[in-house]
């Protein structure tokens, strides 16, 4: 099997406003990836550029209006929402959000345990569970019994990990799973991504605004702007040697450890810009420096360009 998960045209339209005066909005636009076995992929961009709703339409949280996703060369069916049972697993952005603060941590452990029945009695349950969280830097007498107030954020993410971890799942979905993580802790949470890419042959889906952890644990990455994948390829040759103007504007944006560097421009990451999602042309031409007249009224194709997906008028006659 060459590919874990391969995703196909993948769209999805959203009606807002009232009857009266009702818009389509195309959250996602022939969105296409795969990720491959022991792959760290990820999915990059500011806030509302469609990669969380990507995630969701995998997950089945989602319905899409049309796509193909497949996993394991299986293609997920309509309305189907557990047909990757315990083969695909998420961990999400709030890890407080994710236990019930009235509730034990262990009992989720348990529950999943009895759900997928990994364990015919207590005693190989518990060693179930000690095994999952040696994987995450924890022990099973850390968190027996304990809420979920009485661990860190940080604490509460590995946890999130670990429990995933339970079903021996071939791809984890992490949807910015540090954002909400104190800084200091973030590199542990990313390091062990890598380690279960490296020990244990897992996918991760990784998704997330921060240019500089998806620099540093990623091995490919899609960089999406309103909908789009506007740049695909290796981490090093789309950070690195940015072909698209907005990937080269987000990785100007990531400040520099050097005070001489000049940042060369800004990103506003909470931004949502409805008319740039119905725009007819290319959706960043009202923002990039380079934008040209086809920009504004013909939406670019996908051009290889040494072996990066760039969706750029900028390299029409360059292939």
């Amino acid at each position: 099997m060459d590919k874990v998960l391969d995703v196909e045209h993948l769209t999805k339209v959203f009606s807002l406003g009232s009857i009266t005066s009702r818009i389509k909005i195309t959250a996602t636009d022939n969105v296409s990836f795969d990720i491959k076995p022991g792959e760290i992929f990820t999915l990059a961009g500011e806030s509302g550029c469609g990669k969380t709703t990507t995630a969701k339409m995998i997950l089945g949280f989602e319905e899409p209006t049309s796509g193909v996703i497949r996993y394991q060369g299986k293609e997920k069916k309509r309305k189907e929402k557990v047909w990757f049972t315990e083969g695909v697993q998420a961990i999400f952005q709030d890890p407080f959000g994710t236990f019930n603060p009235l509730r034990v941590v262990d009992s989720y452990f348990f529950e999943t345990i009895r759900n997928y029945k990994l364990a015919k009695d207590r005693d190989t349950a518990v060693a179930l569970i000690e095994r999952t969280l040696q994987a995450v830097g924890l022990s099973y007498n850390e968190f027996a019994g304990k809420y979920p107030s009485e661990f860190s954020g940080g604490q509460l993410q590995r946890i999130s990990i670990a429990r995933a971890l339970l079903t021996e799942p071939r791809l984890l979905i992490a949807d910015e799973p540090v954002s909400m993580v104190d800084a200091s802790l973030r590199m542990s949470i990313v390091n062990l991504f890598k380690t279960l890419k490296e020990e244990f042959g897992m996918s991760v889906l990784y998704i997330t605004h921060d240019l500089a952890t998806a620099y540093y644990v990623s091995d490919r990455i899609a960089v999406m702007f309103r909908g789009n994948i506007v740049e695909m390829g290796t981490v090093e040759e789309v950070l690195v040697n940015p072909r698209h103007p907005y990937t080269q504007l987000l990785r100007d944006s990531i400040p520099q450890a050097d005070p001489k560097m000049r940042w060369v421009g800004k990103v506003n990451l909470n931004e949502t810009e409805q008319d740039e999602y119905l725009k007819q042309g290319c959706r960043f031409a009202g923002r990039c420096p380079s934008a040209m007249d086809i920009c504004r009224h013909e939406a670019p194709a996908d051009i290889h360009v040494d072996d990066v997906l760039v969706r750029c008028h900028l390299y029409t006659n360059q292939t």
